[in-house]
């Protein structure tokens, strides 16, 4: 009888000292983890977000870069921290598209995290050289048709977003070019500016300085509405393509097994942040939309992204690396 009583006591205090831990959550710093190099696109959202999620934690918040091997470290390193809210991810879209590109992934996108929220999404530019002679996207379509094959779209590398932004483009509208991969962004632009590829899916940050100075004409935004930064250039869906959708998009994660209730504070928070003016004005001047959706709703957003671009990569003939 004392063994049974004894057992009950353990039990009893292993429960109120995990309910103690998840109601003192967090009593020391958080690491948010970006799977790129300081100054990409995850860098920049995750430096937005830190300090004003230290402040509601109470604790300071650490940006940690670990770029390499197409983001998959720094989502390993997440994938493998313990579960106790300590350790975040920033992650890229490259998250829904990696399983498709490479042929090890060393974490289950869908399983080994825990989805806190979405915390921005952002449309690529759809741009042609002004030697091109169309204007919008039917006269791409018509002008490619009768040259199947002839034209050259360049991207910052096989599998990134730039890439099968145009791959998913290309099999809706059943045209054929030839795509030209450079190691980056920066050299795919250089090449475009001087007429060596003719078409290009470019980032907003990329794209509309050239198209404002009159050095690239811009046919089509990637995302489902169009954006305030370019009011005036119409969705590629409305432009002809229906369904068309491609973004570039930014989640903030947690390890699986992560106690529901430190999600929920996150969520909360992060929401919070995103929802602000001051967030939601940073966010717009890149050609942003701030996420804040639900745990719920950003599990089922990674799947239905993880299905889709499957197929995508799969019609292009992509061979995994």
């Amino acid at each position: 009888m004392n063994k049974y009583f004894a057992a009950c006591a353990v039990a009893l205090g292993a429960v109120t000292c995990g309910a103690s831990a998840q109601t003192t959550y967090p009593n020391r710093a958080v690491r948010m983890v970006v799977p790129s190099s300081p100054g990409g696109g995850a860098d920049i959202v995750a430096r937005i977000v830190a300090p004003k999620l230290g402040e509601r934690l109470g604790q300071q918040v650490i940006v940690d870069n670990r770029a390499g091997a197409g983001t998959m470290i720094g989502g390993d390193v997440v994938a493998k921290s313990p579960p106790d809210g300590y350790t975040l991810l920033m992650a890229i879209s490259t998250l829904a598209t990696n399983p498709a590109i490479y042929r090890k992934v060393p974490y289950n996108a869908l399983t080994d995290f825990a989805p806190v929220t979405l915390a921005l999404s952002a449309p690529n530019l759809l741009v042609v050289h002004p030697s091109l002679p169309v204007k919008n996207v039917k006269e791409l379509v018509w002008f490619s048709e009768a040259r199947p094959g002839e034209l050259n779209f360049g991207s910052a590398g096989t599998g990134t977003n730039p890439h099968l932004s145009m791959e998913y483009f290309l099999s809706l509208t059943k045209l054929k070019m030839v795509h030209i991969p450079y190691k980056g962004s920066a050299p795919a632009m250089t090449d475009l500016l001087g007429g060596q590829v003719a078409v290009m899916a470019a980032t907003m940050l990329t794209g509309i300085p050239h198209v404002r100075s009159g050095r690239l004409r811009a046919l089509g935004v990637t995302s489902a509405r169009r954006t305030a930064v370019a009011p005036d250039v119409p969705t590629i869906a409305e432009s002809g393509v229906p369904g068309y959708e491609a973004v570039q998009w930014y989640g903030v994660l947690a390890p699986a097994q992560t106690p529901k209730e430190i999600v929920t504070r996150l969520h909360r928070d992060l929401a919070a942040i995103l929802h602000t003016a001051e967030t939601k004005a940073r966010f717009a001047a890149d050609g942003g939309d701030p996420g804040g959706n639900t745990p719920e709703e950003f599990g089922r957003y990674i799947r239905t992204e993880t299905e889709k671009w499957a197929k995508v990569v799969k019609a292009a003939g992509i061979k995994p690396e």
